[in-house]
């Protein structure tokens, strides 16, 4: 398991996840385990999402984001790992 820090990643969620108000529960979700970041449509039908925190709280997060809103169907949900920006310092939902 990857050590408690301060991470930074980004997920890529595949499925039913566009026009379900998936991109509004990723947001609550972050905001709910005091994650920052940001969501966006994607032109082939996914979702990208951008999140830091501690390491475990993104677990959690992407935990969540496999199981989505009612409305949605989650097909998969991929995690790329990176360095912390510093730079993120709230949530947000890009269109």
């Amino acid at each position: 398991m990857p050590t408690q820090r301060i991470r930074s990643c980004y997920l890529h969620c595949f499925g039913r996840v566009q026009g379900v108000g998936f991109r509004y529960f990723v947001q609550r979700e972050a905001q709910r385990l005091g994650l920052h970041g940001g969501a966006r449509n994607e032109w082939d039908g996914t979702v990208s999402v951008w999140v830091e925190g501690m390491t475990e709280t993104i677990e959690k997060f992407a935990a969540r984001l496999r199981v989505g809103p009612s409305a949605a169907w989650v097909e998969r949900v991929t995690i790329d790992w990176d360095v912390p920006s510093t730079e993120i310092d709230r949530y947000e939902v890009r269109f």
